[in-house]
């Protein structure tokens, strides 16, 4: 069975390392890697959108970082529990008029046995902003 550590229940630590490893592989903004960190059948609400398992996770990623240029996030611990986090994040992109936007956003994750996250539950919300007011800068 596949597994990505670390495994769940968390700690403060393990949680800690679970959000970076998420963190990282967003930023590397590539779709199947991203994937790899979910449940085959996993269940998403990002914004409006209901997503179901990895394939459509793939497909929604890759249309995402399409639109989203020069996309940049960081995420924060915010709590957890047994095989629950809850994470605060924000993220800055940039739309093909050349828009700056700075979204922010909680997350609630939930992870089966093996480390895999079954269900992500994002409320994003965006804010334009100047080039010159980005704090996410590489």
């Amino acid at each position: 069975m596949e597994q990505r550590h670390p495994l769940p229940p968390f700690t403060e630590e393990t949680a800690r390392q679970k959000i970076q490893l998420a963190e990282d592989a967003w930023n590397s903004k590539d779709p199947e890697r991203v994937s790899k960190a979910y449940t085959i059948n996993s269940e998403w609400r990002n914004r409006h959108l209901f997503i179901n398992g990895r394939e459509e996770i793939i497909a929604f990623l890759t249309t995402k970082w399409e639109k989203e240029k020069n996309y940049r996030l960081k995420k924060e611990y915010w709590a957890h529990a047994g095989n629950r986090i809850a994470v605060r994040f924000e993220y800055e992109y940039e739309n093909a008029a050349g828009q700056w936007y700075r979204a922010y956003g909680n997350e609630n994750w939930e992870f089966d046995e093996n480390g895999l996250m079954a269900k992500r539950y994002a409320s994003i919300n965006d804010l334009e902003i100047e080039k010159k007011d980005r704090k996410l800068v590489d």
